[in-house]
């Protein structure tokens, strides 16, 4: 891609993946406007970033805030989804409060953001649309209800989105990472194979907002087994992921 003279909305850029790949892309030569609900941090970004960048706080799990950030926005040539929030949550220990979240802010947030710049994208036959899914979004697993289905909800409508768009000029991604180092992660108390660094995963993510497809799994290796997991019979599923 020519990055030059692009502007690009990224949200969820407060910290961890998300302020990485915000840098990424302002070190490729387009404006970034960084958005997240803690002002102090998206002023730190800025500042790391310099003059390619600006800010916009935003609450994605508010419609009405939502629309006003896209507003202040303004014209985009992409947008690139990567809040999200995350418990771990047992079926037997089900929280109604921090499922909800995490279903307004991992799935809802980006349908918000998605739907209040597409039209600009659709009228001009141009633009670039990344969501940001999870190895998870792929099948049920133990201990995430609520991230799981989360996920997956977002990446179908990423699937979704392309099926209705492969033929125009508005390009659509979802990016499905593996274990990333972030404070999100801290709360697992499990090993997380081949789990990366912030940076590390801005890479791979970057990469393939740069010149890839449609959909890009990473680790690869990692990926393989959830991909492959979908194929698999219930019955040998459950008992290799269920509980034992």
């Amino acid at each position: 891609m020519n990055w030059a003279g692009k502007r690009y909305w990224i949200v969820g850029a407060s910290e961890g993946l998300g302020r990485e790949v915000a840098k990424k892309i302002a070190d490729a030569g387009a404006e970034v406007i960084v958005s997240a609900r803690s002002e102090d941090r998206l002023k730190s970004l800025v500042a790391d970033i310099g003059d390619a960048a600006s800010f916009v706080t935003v609450d994605v799990g508010d419609l009405a805030a939502v629309k006003a950030a896209a507003a202040r926005v303004g014209r985009i040539d992409g947008v690139v989804y990567l809040a999200g929030v995350y418990w771990p949550m047992n079926a037997s220990e089900w929280d109604n409060e921090k499922a909800d979240l995490m279903g307004q802010i991992n799935y809802l947030g980006g349908s918000r953001v998605v739907g209040a710049v597409i039209g600009q994208m659709v009228d001009r036959d141009a633009g670039h649309v990344v969501l940001t899914g999870s190895l998870s979004g792929f099948r049920g697993l133990p201990g995430a209800i609520g991230y799981c289905a989360s996920k997956a909800g977002l990446m179908a409508l990423a699937e979704s989105m392309q099926a209705d768009l492969r033929k125009t000029g508005v390009r659509v991604q979802v990016i499905n990472p593996g274990f990333i180092k972030t404070r999100l992660t801290e709360k697992n108390d499990f090993q997380m194979p081949f789990i990366m660094e912030p940076a590390d995963a801005a890479q791979v993510f970057f990469d393939h907002m740069d010149r890839g497809g449609f959909k890009r799994s990473f680790p690869t290796v990692f990926s393989w087994l959830f991909r492959l997991s979908q194929f698999m019979p219930d019955w040998m599923y459950y008992r290799l992921f269920g509980a034992k």
